[in-house]
Protein backbone atom coordinates (compact mmCIF):
# COMPACT_ATOMS: atom_id res chain seq x y z
CA UNK A 1 0.00 0.00 0.00
CA UNK A 2 2.86 2.14 0.73
CA UNK A 3 4.15 1.79 -2.97
CA UNK A 4 0.13 2.44 -3.62
CA UNK A 5 0.33 6.01 -2.09
CA UNK A 6 4.18 7.09 -3.47
CA UNK A 7 2.87 5.87 -7.33
CA UNK A 8 -0.86 7.89 -6.66
CA UNK A 9 1.51 10.90 -5.37
CA UNK A 10 3.97 10.81 -8.52
CA UNK A 11 0.33 10.84 -11.36
CA UNK A 12 -1.00 14.19 -9.09
CA UNK A 13 2.21 16.01 -9.85
CA UNK A 14 2.30 15.02 -13.17
CA UNK A 15 -1.03 15.79 -13.73
CA UNK A 16 -0.91 18.70 -12.01
CA UNK A 17 2.15 19.83 -14.52
CA UNK A 18 -0.85 20.07 -17.60
CA UNK A 19 -2.92 22.19 -15.05
CA UNK A 20 -0.05 24.93 -13.87
CA UNK A 21 -0.99 27.00 -11.17
CA UNK A 22 -1.29 30.71 -10.01
CA UNK A 23 0.16 31.57 -6.86
CA UNK A 24 2.17 34.53 -4.33
CA UNK A 25 4.62 33.24 -2.05
CA UNK A 26 4.47 36.59 0.19
CA UNK A 27 7.52 37.88 2.41
CA UNK A 28 10.58 35.47 1.70
CA UNK A 29 13.95 35.62 1.46
CA UNK A 30 14.79 34.57 -2.02
CA UNK A 31 18.15 32.93 -3.16
CA UNK A 32 17.36 34.00 -6.89
CA UNK A 33 20.90 32.16 -8.00
CA UNK A 34 21.08 34.89 -10.82
CA UNK A 35 23.19 38.00 -9.85
CA UNK A 36 20.47 39.23 -7.91
CA UNK A 37 21.46 37.80 -5.32
CA UNK A 38 19.50 36.94 -2.04
CA UNK A 39 16.55 39.66 -1.83
CA UNK A 40 15.01 39.67 1.68
CA UNK A 41 11.54 40.36 2.43
CA UNK A 42 10.54 39.73 -1.23
CA UNK A 43 7.69 38.06 -2.92
CA UNK A 44 7.20 35.66 -6.07
CA UNK A 45 4.57 35.74 -8.67
CA UNK A 46 3.51 32.51 -10.90
CA UNK A 47 1.54 32.71 -13.22
CA UNK A 48 0.61 30.01 -15.13
CA UNK A 49 3.26 27.77 -13.58
CA UNK A 50 6.17 30.49 -14.67
CA UNK A 51 7.44 33.08 -12.48
CA UNK A 52 5.79 36.08 -13.69
CA UNK A 53 7.34 38.45 -11.38
CA UNK A 54 10.07 38.71 -8.46
CA UNK A 55 9.66 41.74 -5.81
CA UNK A 56 8.13 43.53 -2.91
CA UNK A 57 4.46 44.17 -2.51
CA UNK A 58 3.60 42.22 -5.42
CA UNK A 59 -0.37 41.91 -5.87
CA UNK A 60 -1.95 38.41 -5.71
CA UNK A 61 -4.53 38.99 -8.64
CA UNK A 62 -6.16 36.50 -7.75
CA UNK A 63 -3.59 33.92 -6.97
CA UNK A 64 -3.60 31.38 -4.06
CA UNK A 65 -1.22 33.07 -1.36
CA UNK A 66 1.55 31.19 0.94
CA UNK A 67 3.04 33.06 3.66
CA UNK A 68 6.59 32.40 3.69
CA UNK A 69 7.12 34.67 6.91
CA UNK A 70 10.53 35.38 5.90
CA UNK A 71 11.55 31.82 5.38
CA UNK A 72 14.45 31.13 2.43
CA UNK A 73 13.31 30.03 -1.12
CA UNK A 74 15.20 28.72 -3.45
CA UNK A 75 14.52 26.92 -6.86
CA UNK A 76 14.47 23.41 -6.78
CA UNK A 77 18.06 21.95 -6.66
CA UNK A 78 20.25 20.10 -8.66
CA UNK A 79 20.68 15.82 -7.00
CA UNK A 80 23.89 15.43 -8.98
CA UNK A 81 24.86 13.10 -11.63
CA UNK A 82 22.99 10.09 -11.36
CA UNK A 83 21.01 7.18 -12.21
CA UNK A 84 18.01 7.96 -10.74
CA UNK A 85 14.41 6.41 -13.01
CA UNK A 86 17.22 3.92 -14.11
CA UNK A 87 18.23 2.51 -11.37
CA UNK A 88 15.92 1.23 -8.10
CA UNK A 89 17.88 -1.54 -6.55
CA UNK A 90 22.10 -0.95 -6.66
CA UNK A 91 22.33 -4.48 -6.42
CA UNK A 92 19.73 -6.01 -8.45
CA UNK A 93 20.56 -5.93 -12.18
CA UNK A 94 17.20 -6.17 -13.44
CA UNK A 95 16.25 -2.83 -12.19
CA UNK A 96 19.78 -0.86 -13.42
CA UNK A 97 19.82 0.14 -16.66
CA UNK A 98 22.49 2.97 -17.03
CA UNK A 99 25.53 0.51 -18.58
CA UNK A 100 25.72 -1.66 -22.05
CA UNK A 101 27.92 -4.74 -21.73
CA UNK A 102 27.43 -6.00 -25.29
CA UNK A 103 31.15 -7.20 -25.64
CA UNK A 104 30.77 -9.37 -22.88
CA UNK A 105 33.96 -9.32 -20.72
CA UNK A 106 36.76 -6.73 -20.09
CA UNK A 107 38.95 -7.83 -22.97
CA UNK A 108 35.95 -6.83 -25.74
CA UNK A 109 35.38 -2.84 -26.58
CA UNK A 110 32.05 -2.37 -28.02
CA UNK A 111 31.42 1.85 -28.61
CA UNK A 112 27.76 2.54 -29.01
CA UNK A 113 27.63 6.15 -28.66
CA UNK A 114 23.88 5.94 -29.57
CA UNK A 115 23.21 4.40 -26.24
CA UNK A 116 20.35 6.70 -24.44
CA UNK A 117 19.40 5.50 -20.82
CA UNK A 118 16.90 8.43 -21.08
CA UNK A 119 13.95 5.57 -23.46
CA UNK A 120 14.67 3.58 -20.04
CA UNK A 121 13.55 6.43 -17.06
CA UNK A 122 10.78 4.79 -14.76
CA UNK A 123 8.86 8.24 -13.41
CA UNK A 124 7.35 5.60 -11.03
CA UNK A 125 10.78 5.52 -9.68
CA UNK A 126 10.37 5.03 -6.12
CA UNK A 127 13.57 6.88 -5.79
CA UNK A 128 12.05 10.63 -6.98
CA UNK A 129 9.62 10.70 -4.15
CA UNK A 130 12.77 10.28 -2.07
CA UNK A 131 14.84 13.13 -3.60
CA UNK A 132 11.79 15.54 -4.76
CA UNK A 133 10.28 16.15 -0.50
CA UNK A 134 13.44 17.02 0.45
CA UNK A 135 14.38 20.14 -2.55
CA UNK A 136 15.57 18.07 -5.20
CA UNK A 137 13.94 19.05 -8.72
CA UNK A 138 15.98 17.69 -11.37
CA UNK A 139 19.29 15.65 -11.92
CA UNK A 140 21.37 14.44 -14.90
CA UNK A 141 20.76 10.69 -15.29
CA UNK A 142 23.93 9.19 -16.99
CA UNK A 143 25.26 6.48 -19.12
CA UNK A 144 28.18 4.48 -17.01
CA UNK A 145 30.90 2.30 -18.65
CA UNK A 146 32.10 -1.15 -17.75
CA UNK A 147 32.86 -4.49 -18.36
CA UNK A 148 31.93 -5.30 -22.14
CA UNK A 149 31.13 -1.45 -23.00
CA UNK A 150 34.03 1.10 -23.50
CA UNK A 151 34.90 4.64 -22.44
CA UNK A 152 32.05 6.16 -24.00
CA UNK A 153 29.36 5.04 -21.84
CA UNK A 154 26.29 6.77 -24.08
CA UNK A 155 23.98 8.88 -23.43
CA UNK A 156 21.71 10.58 -21.33
CA UNK A 157 20.13 13.79 -20.13
CA UNK A 158 18.48 16.07 -17.10
CA UNK A 159 15.57 14.76 -15.90
CA UNK A 160 13.16 17.03 -13.86
CA UNK A 161 11.38 15.19 -11.19
CA UNK A 162 7.90 16.43 -11.53
CA UNK A 163 6.35 13.13 -12.91
CA UNK A 164 6.97 13.19 -16.35
CA UNK A 165 9.19 10.72 -18.21
CA UNK A 166 10.63 12.76 -21.50
CA UNK A 167 14.40 15.13 -20.87
CA UNK A 168 13.77 18.24 -20.28
CA UNK A 169 17.37 19.27 -22.20
CA UNK A 170 19.65 18.13 -24.59
CA UNK A 171 21.05 14.83 -25.02
CA UNK A 172 24.15 14.21 -23.24
CA UNK A 173 27.29 12.14 -24.11
CA UNK A 174 29.67 10.45 -21.12
CA UNK A 175 32.88 9.32 -21.19
CA UNK A 176 34.94 7.39 -18.34
CA UNK A 177 38.91 8.41 -18.35
CA UNK A 178 41.61 7.60 -16.51
CA UNK A 179 42.23 4.14 -14.19
CA UNK A 180 38.85 3.46 -13.38
CA UNK A 181 38.31 2.82 -17.90
CA UNK A 182 42.11 1.57 -18.23
CA UNK A 183 40.86 -1.64 -18.36
CA UNK A 184 38.52 -0.86 -21.10
CA UNK A 185 41.89 0.36 -23.30
CA UNK A 186 44.39 -2.49 -22.95
CA UNK A 187 45.21 -1.50 -19.37
CA UNK A 188 46.56 2.03 -20.66
CA UNK A 189 45.22 5.25 -19.82
CA UNK A 190 47.52 5.91 -22.53
CA UNK A 191 45.49 4.25 -25.49
CA UNK A 192 42.32 6.31 -24.15
CA UNK A 193 43.79 9.43 -26.42
CA UNK A 194 44.65 6.96 -29.02
CA UNK A 195 41.14 5.89 -29.09
CA UNK A 196 39.49 9.07 -29.10
CA UNK A 197 41.28 10.30 -31.71
CA UNK A 198 40.49 7.34 -33.78
CA UNK A 199 36.39 8.19 -32.83
CA UNK A 200 36.63 11.28 -33.85
CA UNK A 201 38.03 10.62 -37.33
CA UNK A 202 35.25 7.85 -37.66
CA UNK A 203 32.85 10.22 -36.66
CA UNK A 204 34.23 13.42 -39.11
CA UNK A 205 34.43 10.76 -41.75
CA UNK A 206 38.33 10.60 -42.42
CA UNK A 207 37.96 6.54 -41.49
CA UNK A 208 35.82 5.09 -43.99
CA UNK A 209 32.92 3.02 -42.13
CA UNK A 210 34.13 -0.28 -44.04
CA UNK A 211 37.62 0.10 -42.07
CA UNK A 212 38.46 -3.21 -40.57
CA UNK A 213 39.87 -1.53 -37.96
CA UNK A 214 36.07 1.03 -37.41
CA UNK A 215 34.68 1.29 -33.77
CA UNK A 216 31.80 2.59 -34.84
CA UNK A 217 28.40 1.61 -35.98
CA UNK A 218 26.81 4.22 -38.67
CA UNK A 219 24.20 5.28 -35.90
CA UNK A 220 27.31 5.50 -33.58
CA UNK A 221 29.03 7.59 -35.92
CA UNK A 222 25.55 10.25 -36.69
CA UNK A 223 25.32 10.55 -33.09
CA UNK A 224 29.12 11.00 -31.91
CA UNK A 225 29.71 13.09 -35.11
CA UNK A 226 26.31 15.47 -33.49
CA UNK A 227 27.96 15.83 -29.92
CA UNK A 228 31.38 16.61 -31.38
CA UNK A 229 29.33 19.30 -33.29
CA UNK A 230 26.73 20.40 -30.42
CA UNK A 231 27.29 23.23 -28.34
CA UNK A 232 27.06 21.02 -25.45
CA UNK A 233 29.61 19.24 -23.56
CA UNK A 234 30.87 15.80 -23.50
CA UNK A 235 30.35 15.23 -19.57
CA UNK A 236 33.95 13.17 -18.44
CA UNK A 237 34.58 11.47 -15.61
CA UNK A 238 38.30 12.32 -14.49
CA UNK A 239 40.19 12.56 -11.78
CA UNK A 240 44.31 13.09 -11.89
CA UNK A 241 45.52 16.77 -12.50
CA UNK A 242 47.75 14.90 -15.51
CA UNK A 243 45.02 13.56 -17.43
CA UNK A 244 43.01 16.77 -16.61
CA UNK A 245 45.47 18.70 -18.22
CA UNK A 246 45.88 15.98 -21.53
CA UNK A 247 41.79 16.36 -21.15
CA UNK A 248 42.31 20.36 -22.31
CA UNK A 249 44.74 19.49 -24.62
CA UNK A 250 42.41 17.17 -26.46
CA UNK A 251 39.52 19.15 -26.03
CA UNK A 252 41.42 22.10 -27.52
CA UNK A 253 42.84 19.98 -30.04
CA UNK A 254 39.44 18.55 -31.17
CA UNK A 255 37.47 21.81 -30.77
CA UNK A 256 35.19 20.10 -28.69
CA UNK A 257 33.72 21.39 -25.28
CA UNK A 258 33.87 19.19 -22.33
CA UNK A 259 32.33 19.22 -18.54
CA UNK A 260 34.26 17.45 -16.14
CA UNK A 261 32.53 14.69 -13.69
CA UNK A 262 34.95 13.90 -10.17
CA UNK A 263 38.04 16.34 -10.60
CA UNK A 264 39.49 15.09 -7.65
CA UNK A 265 42.84 16.95 -8.17
CA UNK A 266 41.23 19.71 -10.42
CA UNK A 267 42.17 22.08 -7.46
CA UNK A 268 45.54 21.66 -9.09
CA UNK A 269 44.79 22.75 -13.00
CA UNK A 270 42.57 25.63 -12.01
CA UNK A 271 43.96 28.40 -13.55
CA UNK A 272 43.82 26.18 -16.82
CA UNK A 273 40.56 25.45 -16.28
CA UNK A 274 39.05 28.71 -15.79
CA UNK A 275 40.75 29.96 -18.92
CA UNK A 276 39.29 26.93 -20.76
CA UNK A 277 35.63 27.60 -19.24
CA UNK A 278 35.26 24.14 -18.09
CA UNK A 279 32.76 23.45 -15.51
CA UNK A 280 33.87 20.77 -12.33
CA UNK A 281 30.92 18.72 -10.36
CA UNK A 282 32.66 17.68 -7.68
CA UNK A 283 32.07 16.12 -4.50
CA UNK A 284 33.24 17.86 -1.81
CA UNK A 285 34.01 15.00 0.69
CA UNK A 286 36.40 13.77 -1.61
CA UNK A 287 39.58 14.24 0.38
CA UNK A 288 41.45 10.95 0.62
CA UNK A 289 43.83 9.43 -1.47
CA UNK A 290 41.13 6.84 -2.11
CA UNK A 291 42.95 5.35 -5.27
CA UNK A 292 46.53 6.84 -7.20
CA UNK A 293 43.90 8.85 -9.54
CA UNK A 294 43.13 10.98 -6.24
CA UNK A 295 46.38 11.51 -4.07
CA UNK A 296 45.74 15.09 -3.81
CA UNK A 297 42.50 14.77 -3.32
CA UNK A 298 41.10 17.81 -1.10
CA UNK A 299 38.31 19.42 0.81
CA UNK A 300 39.45 22.83 -0.42
CA UNK A 301 38.62 21.89 -4.04
CA UNK A 302 35.94 23.59 -4.88
CA UNK A 303 36.90 26.85 -3.02
CA UNK A 304 40.03 26.94 -5.05
CA UNK A 305 38.53 26.35 -8.69
CA UNK A 306 35.86 29.29 -7.74
CA UNK A 307 38.42 30.89 -6.24
CA UNK A 308 40.21 30.84 -9.58
CA UNK A 309 37.24 31.13 -11.79
CA UNK A 310 35.73 27.89 -12.74
CA UNK A 311 32.18 27.36 -12.47
CA UNK A 312 32.12 24.71 -9.49
CA UNK A 313 28.61 22.39 -9.13
CA UNK A 314 28.44 19.47 -7.40
CA UNK A 315 28.05 15.32 -7.38
CA UNK A 316 28.67 12.26 -5.16
CA UNK A 317 30.63 9.36 -5.68
CA UNK A 318 29.14 6.05 -4.18
CA UNK A 319 24.85 5.62 -4.24
CA UNK A 320 24.25 8.64 -5.58
CA UNK A 321 20.77 7.99 -6.92
CA UNK A 322 19.75 6.85 -3.37
CA UNK A 323 21.60 9.89 -1.61
CA UNK A 324 20.73 12.41 -4.03
CA UNK A 325 19.03 14.45 -1.05
CA UNK A 326 22.31 14.66 0.51
CA UNK A 327 23.88 16.65 -1.86
CA UNK A 328 22.97 20.11 -0.39
CA UNK A 329 24.91 18.92 2.82
CA UNK A 330 27.73 18.41 0.60
CA UNK A 331 27.98 21.66 -0.67
CA UNK A 332 27.46 23.45 2.63
CA UNK A 333 31.12 21.26 3.49
CA UNK A 334 32.66 23.31 0.71
CA UNK A 335 31.09 26.06 2.22
CA UNK A 336 32.54 24.73 5.63
CA UNK A 337 36.07 24.70 3.77
CA UNK A 338 36.11 28.38 1.69
CA UNK A 339 33.31 28.22 -1.00
CA UNK A 340 31.43 31.09 -0.79
CA UNK A 341 27.46 30.34 0.26
CA UNK A 342 25.98 32.25 -2.89
CA UNK A 343 28.71 30.36 -5.05
CA UNK A 344 27.59 27.01 -3.29
CA UNK A 345 23.90 27.49 -3.85
CA UNK A 346 24.60 28.11 -7.26
CA UNK A 347 26.55 25.12 -7.53
CA UNK A 348 22.81 23.10 -7.11
CA UNK A 349 21.30 25.11 -9.11
CA UNK A 350 22.39 28.18 -11.69
CA UNK A 351 25.45 26.12 -12.72
CA UNK A 352 24.46 22.72 -13.66
CA UNK A 353 21.29 24.04 -15.19
CA UNK A 354 23.46 25.92 -17.24
CA UNK A 355 26.18 23.24 -18.36
CA UNK A 356 23.61 20.42 -19.22
CA UNK A 357 21.31 22.76 -21.02
CA UNK A 358 18.24 23.52 -19.06
CA UNK A 359 18.67 27.12 -17.89
CA UNK A 360 16.00 28.22 -19.99
CA UNK A 361 13.38 26.86 -17.81
CA UNK A 362 14.71 26.17 -14.54
CA UNK A 363 17.93 26.61 -12.19
CA UNK A 364 16.86 29.85 -10.97
CA UNK A 365 14.44 32.46 -9.35
CA UNK A 366 13.83 34.72 -12.10
CA UNK A 367 10.41 35.98 -14.56
CA UNK A 368 10.05 33.45 -17.34
CA UNK A 369 11.35 30.75 -15.62
CA UNK A 370 9.43 27.46 -14.26
CA UNK A 371 7.91 27.80 -11.02
CA UNK A 372 9.95 24.97 -9.52
CA UNK A 373 10.49 26.35 -5.62
CA UNK A 374 11.21 24.61 -2.78
CA UNK A 375 10.11 27.06 0.88
CA UNK A 376 12.56 25.80 3.38
CA UNK A 377 12.54 26.04 7.38
CA UNK A 378 16.04 27.31 7.59
CA UNK A 379 19.22 27.38 5.66
CA UNK A 380 19.08 24.83 2.86
CA UNK A 381 22.81 24.38 3.15
CA UNK A 382 22.12 23.19 6.58
CA UNK A 383 21.82 19.45 7.08
CA UNK A 384 19.61 20.31 9.66
CA UNK A 385 16.36 22.23 8.14
CA UNK A 386 14.13 20.61 5.87
CA UNK A 387 11.65 21.40 3.06
CA UNK A 388 9.13 22.88 4.35
CA UNK A 389 7.07 23.26 0.70
CA UNK A 390 7.95 22.20 -2.91
CA UNK A 391 6.46 23.16 -5.84
CA UNK A 392 6.79 22.14 -9.60
CA UNK A 393 5.46 24.69 -12.03
CA UNK A 394 3.79 26.55 -9.50
CA UNK A 395 1.66 23.52 -8.19
CA UNK A 396 2.89 22.10 -5.20
CA UNK A 397 3.32 18.41 -4.40
CA UNK A 398 2.58 15.78 -2.01
CA UNK A 399 5.55 15.58 0.52
CA UNK A 400 5.06 12.12 1.02
CA UNK A 401 7.55 9.21 -0.31
CA UNK A 402 8.19 6.08 0.61
CA UNK A 403 10.92 7.00 3.92
CA UNK A 404 8.17 9.02 5.21
CA UNK A 405 5.55 6.65 4.88
CA UNK A 406 8.01 3.80 6.71
CA UNK A 407 8.87 6.24 9.24
CA UNK A 408 4.81 7.21 9.97
CA UNK A 409 4.12 3.83 10.26
CA UNK A 410 7.19 2.58 12.33
CA UNK A 411 6.56 5.72 15.10
CA UNK A 412 2.81 4.82 15.77
CA UNK A 413 2.45 4.83 19.43
CA UNK A 414 0.92 1.51 21.35
CA UNK A 415 -1.38 -0.44 19.17
CA UNK A 416 -5.12 -0.21 19.83
CA UNK A 417 -7.80 -3.45 20.18
CA UNK A 418 -8.50 -3.18 16.35
CA UNK A 419 -4.92 -4.60 15.71
CA UNK A 420 -5.40 -7.52 17.74
CA UNK A 421 -2.26 -9.27 18.21
CA UNK A 422 -0.36 -7.73 15.78
CA UNK A 423 2.83 -5.54 16.19
CA UNK A 424 2.66 -1.89 15.97
CA UNK A 425 4.23 -1.71 12.37
CA UNK A 426 1.31 -3.47 10.99
CA UNK A 427 -1.79 -1.72 10.21
CA UNK A 428 -5.26 -1.84 12.02
CA UNK A 429 -7.38 -4.24 10.38
CA UNK A 430 -8.77 -2.49 6.75
CA UNK A 431 -6.42 -0.07 6.91
CA UNK A 432 -3.21 0.68 4.80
Amino acid sequence: MIRRAVTIAALLVAAGGAHAQDLLIRNATVHTATSRGTLQNTDVLVRNGRISAVGSGLDAGGASVVEAEGRPLTPTLFGGITGIGIEEVSGEDATTDGRLALGGNAHEMTVRPEFDVTLAYNPDSLLIPVARVEGVGFTLVAAGTGAGGSIIGGQGAVMRLDGGDQPAGPKLLFVDLGSRAANLTGGSRAAQWMLLDQLVDEAQGRIRADSPSALLTPAGRATLHRHLEGKRPLVVAVDRAADIRQLLRWSNRQGVKVAIRGGGEAWRVARELAAAQVPVFVDPLDNLPANFDRIHASLRNAAVLREAGVEVGFTQAGDSSHNARKLRQLAGNAVAHGLPWEDALAGLTRVPARAFGVDGETGAIAPGLRADLVLWDGDPLDVASLASRVWFDGRAIDMRSRQTELRDRYLRAEPDATRGELPRAYPAAGGR
